[in-house]
């Protein structure tokens, strides 16, 4: 079983930066994907950015060259928001996932609300 704590969210005006950081424990394959998804009310879950144990990433277009995700190790991910617009409100999740067995693990998500 795996637990992911997020923190980093907020209030920030369009074109402020902040800082997402997630921290997974339990028993943590080293061989494991994080990440980070969004979602706004009536709307999917969408991928942000996930990034491998060995540091090679993919971000969704619209976040390209303004977010960077990154790690530490093999159990905690940041995402660094810069640029934020209006449209980045939604609430941010952590990902944790083991592709070997398929298996997923969620965070809570944090709230990042992005005013005009």
């Amino acid at each position: 079983q795996v637990t992911l704590a997020e923190s980093g969210g907020g209030l920030v005006q369009s074109g402020g930066s902040l800082r997402l950081s997630c921290l997974a424990s339990g028993i943590i394959s080293s061989l494991n994907n994080m990440g980070w998804y969004r979602q706004t009310p009536g709307k999917e879950r969408e991928l942000v950015a996930v990034i491998n144990r060995v540091g090679g990433a993919n971000y969704a277009d619209s976040v390209k060259g303004r977010f960077t995700i990154s790690r530490d190790d093999a159990s905690t991910v940041y995402l660094r928001m810069n640029s934020l617009k209006p449209e980045d409100t939604a609430v941010y999740t952590c990902l944790f996932e083991i592709p070997s067995v398929g298996r997923r693990y969620w965070g809570q998500g944090t709230q990042v609300t992005v005013s005009s």
